[in-house]
This record gives structure tokens, C-alpha cells and sequence, in this order.
């Protein structure tokens, strides 16, 4: 469940006016239902809103996160937060914008499920006077059956309507097409919010703007069931300046889930944002202060080659995800691994986080140097190898080789890996057999 050390210390920033002044400042607003009213409804009597996340991948990414931390936000200022995890939306899938999902099987499913529960706990408070609460959809809609679910809420919709959604007109025209499987989705979604308002008086639901199809669906679904109005508020799908989708290395989603992206991994993500990108990120991903976050922005301008900001931004994140621990590990790691720190101090684990992302080989103690420079990529050739060591620029583990008949030797860190440095930053990891 959710890191205490890293809740308390979380906080809104009380120099904005209101709270939605200071989603609008952060750039957490894209679209919405009637701003002056929500405004107002953030400032008055705590309110239940809800996101919802469903358990398409074994882990939620940093998508995902952006939602989370509106969630807290918003718990922060005394709103009561629901995280829904669609066991039954799950088995569906919201349409994508090209081609059909490939569909899992419910085993799968209700496992990711169990997952995603466990990530979204550790970003909300389950205690005190407004406690967050897990609920699944899978709970209201199983029982339902499709006479039922036809009868009760397939009549509210119109084709028409649905036809003109977003995520629905984009497949209509694409090769692919639309399956009605895919087409019911925002049915599907519009009923959890009616659901979650029946049951807890849920008044509100957030989600990235590519979902506002959905979104609206639920608000029209409670006004005509129900008379009442309910809200939504789409937050901006983030890009990098330079036009690149956001959240994607190398063609792989960051996840949250340090067995699918380390901590190391994760903090070096964020240690390699672009300084255009930088302050904004800052704004969506920490809960550091306005007047910090300025002062951040103004040693970006003055001073960009101390890359403070992406430090900054770095720890923060990697600590909101993996906690206070993991970020100053990796830290550490971050800089043993360029020769400022003692690597013969690192854990088993930092030391595997840290060189997974790195060039490798396997080798023994015996080998040599010049054959291991070759074995990593880090030299074309044996000559190549020699001349870098000849020049000073090799070293084992932060020790220098001195000569071209050197061996890898069997002083190794924990777990069993060396690091092989040439020069100051090329690095390669090195599995001493």
C-alpha cells in the first residue's frame, strides 16, 4: 500500500487562490465540464470523484501516473478519491486508434488486475477523514446480464452519438474498422460512473483528453438517469517539445513496476529530459512548490550545464514511485558508475539495476581486458582496445588498467558483475563467469 514518508510530505500549494488554479498552472487541465463550477465544487464540501485504469498490461506507466497524482491532489484538498481497476472493462478494451485489441484471457486479466490494485494503492491515503477506496467494475457488471445491461442502459444511447466519438470515427474510417465489442466500450465506462454515483455519490471523473468521448458518456448517462449533473475533466496527452510521444524509450513504455523498468532505469528517464521539457514535467510529476519550481526554471536558463532541474526532477519522481531508498541508491549508482562514488558499496540489486541497460558479455577472470574491450563494443578491434588502454582511458570497476596484458580478474561487486569504463561516460557490464 502507500509509502507514509513520501505521502506526508506531499502537499498543495497554498500561494494559488484555489486548487484549479493551480491544476491550470500545472498544466493538468485540457478539457472539462463547466470550469467556474468545478472551481467552486473543489473549494467547498469534499466531493467522491474517481479514474478508472484497466488491466491491459501487467503494470500501470507514466500515463497513468499523471492520473494518479491528479487523484492525490485532489485527496489533498480533502476530496474523496475511488481508483476503479476494470476487471470487466479489462477483458474488453478501450478501442485504440489503428486496429483491434488482441483480447486476454480472464486468468490473465484478473491477475494484472491484482497488479494494478497493488501500484494504485501507493499513491493515495487509505486512512484519515477521507480515505481513498479501491473498487473493481467487475463487481456491478458481472451480475448483469445482457438482456439487462440492453434494457437499463443500452437505451439511453444513440448510435448517432456514439458514431461521433473521438476513438469511434477514427476506426470507423481506418482499414481495420470497429468490432461492437470495441463500440460498447464507452457504454461500458458511462455505466461505472452511473454505478460509482449510485453507490458513493461519485460527482466527478478524470482521465487523459483522448478518453473525453467516454467521459462525456458517463456525465449524459447520470443527467439522464439520474437529473443530476456530474463532471469530467481531461488532462493533456503529454509530448516532448520536439513533437516525440512522451513516456517511450527506445519503443518501451516506462513502467511503474521495478520489475519491468528499474529504478535506475526509471531515474535515468527523467535525468535525460530535455531542458524545454524539463520545468513543465516538473509541474505535472512533483509536488514541489511554484516558487521552486521557478527557481528551477531560472537556473535551467542561467546555468543548463548543472542540469539541476533534471536532477531534481529525477529523484523526485523516482522517489514518489520506488521510495526515498531507491532513489538514493540509484543516485549513488548513477555516480559510482562514473567514477564518484565506491561501486564495491552498492547492493546486489543497484548494482543489477543499474548495469541492465548497459552493453554486456560474459567473461572470466582470466580474460583479457583488450579481449573484454572487444566482447562489450566498447573497442572495434584488440588493437583498438590497446591503444585505449595505452591512453589511460580504461578501468575495472573504477580501477585504472594500466597494461594491455591485464585480465578482467575476480574482484568482482556484488552479484557478481564488473563494470568496464572507457573514456568518462561509455560504459558496458561485465558477468565475471
Amino acid at each position: 500500500m502507500s509509502n507514509p514518508d513520501v505521502l506526508a510530505r506531499q502537499k498543495n500549494d497554498e500561494s494559488f487562490p484555489t486548487l484549479w488554479d493551480e491544476l491550470e498552472w500545472r498544466g493538468l487541465v485540457h478539457v472539462s465540464t463547466d470550469a467556474t463550477e468545478l472551481k467552486e465544487l473543489f473549494e467547498g464540501a469534499p466531493i467522491t470523484y474517481y479514474c478508472g485504469f484497466d488491466p491491459t498490461a501487467p503494470s500501470l506507466h507514466l500515463g497513468n501516473l499523471v492520473q494518479l497524482l491528479l487523484l492525490r491532489r485532489l485527496q489533498l484538498k480533502g476530496h474523496k478519491p475511488l481508483g476503479l481497476v476494470g476487471g470487466s472493462t479489462g477483458l474488453v478494451g478501450d478501442p485504440k486508434p489503428t486496429a483491434e485489441r488482441t483480447l486476454n484471457d480472464r486468468e490473465t486479466v484478473a491477475e494484472w488486475v491484482g497488479y494494478l490494485e497493488g501500484q494504485i494503492g501507493k499513491f493515495l491515503d487509505f486512512s484519515g477523514s477521507n480515505p481513498a477506496r479501491l473498487v473493481n467494475n467487475l463487481d456491478w457488471t458481472a451480475p448483469m446480464s445482457a438482456i439487462d445491461f440492453l434494457r437499463e442502459i443500452g437505451k439511453h444511447f444513440r448510435v448517432g452519438t456514439m458514431l461521433k466519438k473521438d476513438a469511434v470515427s477514427a476506426r470507423l474510417n481506418s482499414e481495420a474498422g470497429i468490432s461492437y465489442t470495441e463500440f460498447s466500450y464507452q457504454v461500458l465506462q458511462a455505466l461505472d460512473f452511473l454505478e460509482l454515483y449510485r453507490q458513493y455519490g461519485c460527482v466527478l471523473q478524470t482521465g487523459g483528453s483522448d478518453q473525453w468521448g467516454n467521459l462525456t458518456s458517463g456525465t449524459d448517462l447520470i443527467h439522464k438517469v439520474e437529473g443530476v449533473s456530474a463532471h469530467a475533466i481531461g488532462t493533456p496527452l503529454i509530448t516532448n517539445s520536439d513533437g516525440t510521444k512522451f513516456g517511450k524509450s527506445e519503443g518501451n513504455a516506462i513502467w511503474l513496476d521495478p520489475n519491468l523498468t528499474s529504478p535506475y532505469a526509471m531515474y535515468q528517464f527523467w535525468l535525460n529530459t530535455l531542458d524545454a521539457d524539463v520545468i513543465d514535467r516538473l509541474k505535472v510529476f512533483t509536488f514541489l512548490s511554484r516558487a521552486e519550481i521557478e527557481s528551477l526554471a531560472a537556473q535551467v536558463e542561467a546555468e543548463p550545464f548543472k542540469r539541476e532541474a533534471q536532477r531534481t526532477l529525477a529523484w523526485e519522481v523516482t522517489a514518489l514511485v520506488h521510495g526515498d531508498a531507491a532513489a538514493d541508491a540509484v543516485v549513488a549508482a548513477s555516480a559510482a558508475l562514473f567514477g564518484n562514488g565506491d561501486l564495491f558499496a552498492l547492493d546486489a540489486s543497484t548494482v543489477i539495476s543499474a548495469v541492465g541497460e548497459l552493453p554486456s558479455a560474459d567473461v572470466s577472470a582470466d580474460t583479457l581486458v583488450t579481449q573484454a574491450l572487444v566482447d562489450t563494443g566498447l573497442c572495434a578491434s584488440v588493437s583498438d582496445a590497446r591503444r585505449a588502454i595505452a591512453q589511460g582511458g580504461v578501468a575495472i570497476n573504477n580501477e585504472a588498467v594500466t597494461a594491455e596484458t591485464d585480465v578482467v580478474g575476480d574482484r568482482t561487486l556484488a552479484g557478481g558483475l564488473s563494470v568496464l569504463r572507457r573514456g568518462k561516460k561509455t560504459l558496458a557490464a561485465l558477468n565475471v563467469k
